[in-house]
Parts: structure tokens; sequence; C-alpha cells
């Protein structure tokens, strides 16, 4: 009887974490939290996934995608007085101190350095302020629901981010090899400019450590925001994005989250980036048919046991010319009656208009050639 007033109190509680089968919905105890398959971006769980909340240090995410996209990692970058100054988690750089991007970048993943973040972004943009706007620019062009006020996740009025947004940053700050590499590490030393001792920054994210397949990720914390979690892991090559957003159990509801998707569904892949599809006839040109090829690679995440089904969206004919690289049509990757992912077919060649011209030109080669022959 104890044993049944216990279960029913801890759910009332809302910290159990259950993980259901990927027809039966279950909740997490978190105020937003997703789960998206990294290839396609597609949505495999979702919790309030669209409402926007605080972000805490998930924020740094942003912030290292901008370092990257924007300087070398070998970029020297030196801390100001904003920098040495600034409150919570600390690399404690000294004004002027400096280091390399990379370190800068390992110390604001792994250690979660506000002055890292503050001196990275005036490295960049030249101010907070106008760090802001870059990352409120790249979170619009990524359909990340998101608004930026800092570079670090430190509360402040209208910082906030929807877990599906996050999850989104988080995917895209993934297609980089030097990200992956940093946020997968677990313990790095960094130099400390005047002092006897080097930085030894260890991850804070122990989902590394303790789940197998993790890949990386960032942790957050403040009063505000609460706890606060983005998260990757890679197995059999399905790769899976979770974010938590004010969630009390952050690493057991991430575990229960990557468990759900790797226990519920597969990769896919069902063609590769410029793999050829089809010749499709082309009317008026010096070649008859240029062949379709896929611009992007064709992969999702798939119910395990659900049959796929590839359609092809293509024209019979075209008229010339044909530039390389010119949208042809489309692929479709479908379970049942469902698009679960696409992408474009392109041209992977030009082919000329014929005319008299190029049909001179062609009988003078075929001419030329025989002649070598």
């Amino acid at each position: 009887m104890n044993r049944l007033i216990l279960f029913f109190l801890v759910i009332a509680l809302g910290v159990w974490t259950p993980v259901a089968s990927a027809a039966e919905p279950f909740r997490v105890a978190a105020k937003g939290a997703v789960l998206i398959d990294q290839d396609s971006g597609r949505i495999l769980f979702a919790q309030n996934a669209d409402q926007r909340l605080p972000m805490a240090s998930t924020t740094k995410v942003m912030t290292t995608l901008l370092a990257l996209e924007n300087a070398p990692l070998d970029d020297r970058v030196t801390a100001g007085r904003n920098a040495a100054g600034v409150p919570g988690t600390s690399l404690y750089l000294s004004k002027g101190e400096t280091l390399s991007m990379e370190h800068m970048l390992y110390g604001l993943m792994l250690r979660s350095g506000n002055d890292a973040a503050v001196a990275v972004a005036e490295h960049i943009a030249g101010s907070v302020p106008a760090f802001a706007k870059m990352m409120n620019a790249k979170a619009e062009a990524l359909g990340a629901n998101a608004h930026f006020v800092n570079p670090h996740g430190l509360d402040a009025d209208g910082h906030g981010i929807s877990a599906l947004g996050l999850a989104l940053v988080m995917r895209e700050a993934m297609k980089s090899e030097a990200f992956r590499k940093i946020t997968g590490t677990q313990r790095k030393i960094i130099p400390w400019v005047g002092n006897e001792y080097s930085r030894v920054l260890e991850n804070k994210n122990r989902l590394l450590k303790t789940y197998e397949g993790a890949t990386g990720g960032k942790t957050g914390y403040t009063g505000k925001a609460g706890r606060c979690l983005v998260f990757s892991a890679r197995r059999d090559g399905l790769s899976l994005i979770g974010a938590v957003l004010n969630c009390p159990t952050w690493f057991d509801t991430a575990t229960a989250l990557l468990d759900y998707g790797f226990e519920n569904y597969r990769a896919e892949s069902a063609l590769e980036d410029g793999q050829p599809i089809e010749a499709v006839a082309v009317r008026g040109g010096v070649s008859a048919v240029v062949n379709a090829v896929a611009d992007a690679p064709l992969r999702t995440a798939v119910p395990i046991g659900a049959p796929v089904r590839i359609v092809h969206d293509l024209p019979r004919v075209i008229e010339a010319p044909v530039r390389f690289g010119q949208i042809l049509g489309t692929a479709r990757l479908i379970v049942g009656e469902q698009v679960l992912a696409e992408c474009r077919l392109v041209a992977g060649a030009d082919v000329q208009k014929r005319d008299l011209r190029t049909s001179i030109i062609r009988l003078l080669r075929g001419w030329i050639l025989s002649f070598q022959a």
C-alpha cells in the first residue's frame, strides 16, 4: 500500500519520466522538450516545444556556432574590461589576457565561462549588442523561435528560445567538425596566462560518460531558467538531438528521450548527395538526356519495422538549355501516406541548346577526332 501511495506521489510531483512506444505518447518533467532526427530535422517527440522559455547557458551553442562561422580557430582573442567583469561561471580571464579562439570556445562549452562568451562576442562583432543581432539573424535563418540579448545566457528580459529552436541551433552547429570535436570533449587543458597552473576544463554534460553513443551537448542553469540541457547521441547510423528547458530531472529525462528514440526508430538512408536518380529527356539539346541527381542526402529516422517508399517527381521531358544544378523535381521518402523527408533533384550537367552553330561545332569536333584516331 505504501509503495502504491509513493508511486502516485512521484507522478504528482512530475518527476517520473517513462519511456513509451512510438505509438504511445508520454510526458516528461520539463516545461519544454523535444527530440529530433539530426539528419532531417524531423520531430520525433515534442512537449510544449514551441513556447519560448529562458535557456540559460545553452545560449553558448549559438555563440560557438557564430564564432566558428566568423573566425579561424587560431585567432587571438583578448578579454576586455567587460569580459573580465562578467558575473557567474567563469574562466577567470584577466583584463588583457589573450587566448586562441579555440581555447576560448573550449572554455565556453566545457567550463561554461561567461567571460569567454563576452570576449568572443566582442572579438566577432565589436560589442555584445551587435553580437546579439547576429545571433537573432542566425536564429531567424534557421527557423528557430528565439530572441537573444547576450552571448552567455544570464537572465535578461526577452532572452529565450523554444525547445525546438534550441534543437535546431544544435543541429546546425553539429554540421561543423570543429564544434563536434569541442562539444564531445570530456576534458581539456588550456593555458592560464600569468599563472603557474593551466586551466583544467571538465565537461558538465555528464551524458558523455553515462550514455552510450553520446556525442555532445550543453548544460545551463539560472534561477529563472531552471535546469536546461541540449544533447545529442548516435547509434547504428541514427543521430538524435534533444532539448529540455526548465527540467528538474534534466539528465534522466534526456536519457529517457534518447532511449525512446533509439528503441522506436531506425536510420533510413535512401539517397546520397550527388547520387544519380534517372535520366530525363532533353528536347532541343545537344544531348538527348540529362541525369537528375540528389542535391542533398535523403535520410531520416523511420519507425522500426515500417515499410519505406521512395517517390521521384520528375518531368518526362525538359527544354534545352539546361543548367547544371537546375531544379528538375523532388524525391520523397514516404512511410504509409506520410512524407518523412524530401530533397530536390537537380540537373547533373549543362545541356546546351542545339542550333546551327553548336551543330557545326559538334560536327567539326567529330571530324577532328576521327582523324586523330
